[in-house]
């Protein structure tokens, strides 16, 4: 029997109407959230991200104001403008698409944003926060994940043993926390960890976030797992695809998300969830 698909783009929508309605109910107080999102050089994939952001802010209701910059733009003039959109109060969220330029420091530039406006989940006093389980923001790709797993009644993973398959800061280690505070028991493994799918194997919940396509295969994966795919890849035809062999997983596994169509709209969902908290907080 082939796996459930968890539809992203179905819950996204559902979220994004709730943000839309919070967000009128603001904007009746003259409290309008507000976004920006800063571009810097002429990546393409960056110019779509940045591009669907901006439009799912239009549709939500939500402010939005794009700044482009050259990519000559020094470290010091992208800092001064970090500064002053700190101290705007018409704007609740900063948010500057990576990667930026090699002469910019991503890790300086993200730290300057306020962590009461870092709705990307990026800044070390956010992952603080989350490791505490205080009040911050959620890295939109990890809070993006768990509330698809809600959404098929896994709020709570007790007795659980997820597996998080990649390290990086802006997925693995966040997705491994929250994970966490929900009771699971994590294993953390990346491409190169030594007999993959012994772990895989044990796994009830498995998240895919390394880059390459195929890392995870349908012999790696236990029966009724759940099975999420944060990869974003090309084939050799250059149709999109995650890091999960999906065909095969999808014959073994109990719940697996498609690509696209899975995690992708749910990023920019989150994105637009942690605007509209900042907002709500600025507002009282």
């Amino acid at each position: 029997m082939s796996a459930e698909l968890i539809d992203g783009n179905a819950l996204s929508k559902k979220i994004r109407t709730e943000v839309s309605e919070r967000a009128a109910a603001l904007a009746a107080r003259g409290r309008k959230p507000g976004l920006a999102v800063i571009l810097v050089g002429d990546n393409p994939a960056s110019q779509v991200y940045v591009r669907n952001k901006v439009k799912a802010c239009e549709d939500a209701g939500v402010h939005s104001v794009l700044e482009k910059y050259d990519a000559s733009l020094s470290e010091a003039e992208l800092l001064a403008r970090i500064d002053a959109l700190n101290r705007d109060p018409g704007i609740h969220g900063i948010l500057v698409q990576l990667p930026l330029p090699k002469h910019i420091d991503d890790h300086k530039v993200i730290e300057a944003i306020a962590p009461a406006k870092d709705v990307d989940g990026f800044h070390v006093a956010s992952a603080g926060a989350l490791m505490v389980g205080e009040t911050g923001f959620k890295a939109c790709t990890p809070y993006g994940c768990m509330k698809m797993l809600e959404s098929i009644g896994l709020k709570s993973l007790r007795g659980k043993h997820a597996v998080v398959i990649g390290r990086s800061n802006i997925v693995g280690k966040p997705m491994a926390m929250m994970l966490l505070q929900a009771d699971a028991t994590v294993t953390v493994c990346h491409s190169g960890t030594a007999d993959l799918g012994h772990h895989t194997r044990q796994a009830d919940v498995i998240v895919a976030a390394v880059g390459r396509r195929k890392v995870l295969t349908a012999d790696m994966v236990k029966p009724g797992a759940v099975v999420i795919d944060v990869g974003m890849n090309r084939d050799e035809a250059g149709k999109l695809c995650g890091d999960v062999d999906f065909d095969g997983v999808k014959e073994v596994a109990g719940w697996i998300t498609p690509v696209p169509g899975g995690v992708g709209p749910m990023t920019i969902t989150m994105l637009l969830v942690n605007t509209l908290e900042s907002a709500e907080r600025a507002a009282g």
